[in-house]
């Protein structure tokens, strides 16, 4: 992966081939395969490197103890942290992923978003059952395409931007569900 990125580093997502990975880590070409059938798998990898990275972050420093919207904001930053340095390469591992030709990917991309997302809720110890569960996977995918979006077409800033915009998506999000839910020593009628 790191040397996949290196290369892409020199020549852009779109001109890395596995062949030239393998000789510049002197390997043959074979051994490549045996870990990275193909690019995409490379791909794949950067953002599995994102979702242990985000699991990681939920450890520690009393993170048990931190509101909800305070432990996804930590969890999805750190996410988005670690992919940051290869934002360009994103951009184009994504848009790769939505070439016309590409329909098993999309499908697949639709997988990965829907893998992450239940990484999410379990990093951030979401444990709701039943309609809540549901609501809550389903807003967290709207919430990370979203953010990964405004992620992608951020200014030099991108971290900064993207953790604004995150922060006051879950405030939102956290206000949305205590209406649904009312915490339960909330007076009768109070939404907070």
């Amino acid at each position: 992966l790191d040397a996949a990125l290196a290369r892409a580093d020199r020549v852009g997502w779109s001109g890395v081939r596995l062949h030239d990975v393998a000789d510049d880590l002197d390997l043959p070409l074979a051994e490549i395969y045996r870990w990275f059938p193909d690019l995409d798998a490379v791909g794949e990898a950067l953002f599995a490197r994102a979702d242990r990275a985000m699991l990681n972050a939920a450890s520690g420093d009393r993170f048990d103890e931190l509101p909800p919207r305070e432990r996804l904001h930590r969890v999805m930053m750190a996410w988005f942290e670690t992919l940051d340095p290869h934002r360009g390469h994103v951009r184009a591992i994504l848009r790769y992923k939505f070439a016309f030709a590409h329909i098993h990917l999309r499908a697949a991309l639709v997988v990965r978003l829907s893998r992450t997302v239940q990484w999410i809720r379990e990093a951030a110890a979401l444990d709701a059952g039943g309609l809540r569960h549901d609501v809550e996977e389903v807003g967290l995918s709207v919430l990370l395409v979203a953010t990964v979006l405004r992620w992608l077409s951020a200014p030099a800033d991108a971290l900064d931007t993207t953790r604004a915009f995150l922060q006051r998506r879950l405030e939102c999000a956290d206000e949305a569900m205590a209406r649904l839910w009312p915490p339960a020593d909330a007076p009768a009628g109070a939404t907070r």
